[in-house]
């Protein structure tokens, strides 16, 4: 199964903040759509970086409360690993796992098109493996 293929079930949608955004209205945003991170873009298709509940939670433990009104340049991660949509499923999985990573956003020609969370990867992976085992039930009663 390929990332783009995840993408046409749930949508392309990717909620953004710019990077002079407060942490403050991150968190609004955050709550808002119910998700766990948001891509940080100028303009809505170019990657800034990226910035999750959890960067919020550490930086409160650093920093305190003065955070929420600090930009939201000054938390997210800049290094942003990305993925196009022909991406193999199987290998984002893998790739998710062994960085640690929860989020990536889907890219083409430089815009961002999607993104991906574990749990999409993992619910895509499981559906796969539940196609496979009604396939082989079938096979072993005819």
């Amino acid at each position: 199964m390929l990332i783009g293929t995840i993408l046409k079930g749930k949508g392309s949608h990717v909620a953004t903040v710019r990077p002079d955004a407060t942490v403050d209205e991150l968190l609004t945003v955050l709550a808002d759509n119910n998700i766990g991170a948001v891509v940080v873009s100028e303009d809505g298709s170019s990657i800034a970086g990226i910035v999750s509940e959890r960067d919020v939670v550490r930086r409160l433990h650093d920093r305190g409360a003065e955070v929420l009104n600090a930009p939201v340049s000054s938390i997210m991660t800049t290094e942003v690993r990305t993925c196009p949509p022909d991406a193999n499923v199987d290998h984002l999985r893998q790739a998710m796992t062994t960085h640690r990573i929860r989020h990536v956003p889907v890219v083409t020609d430089g815009r961002l098109v999607g993104i991906v969370s574990i749990g999409d990867v993992v619910k895509s992976s499981i559906e796969i493996l539940e196609t496979e085992k009604a396939s082989l039930v079938d096979y072993l009663h005819r």
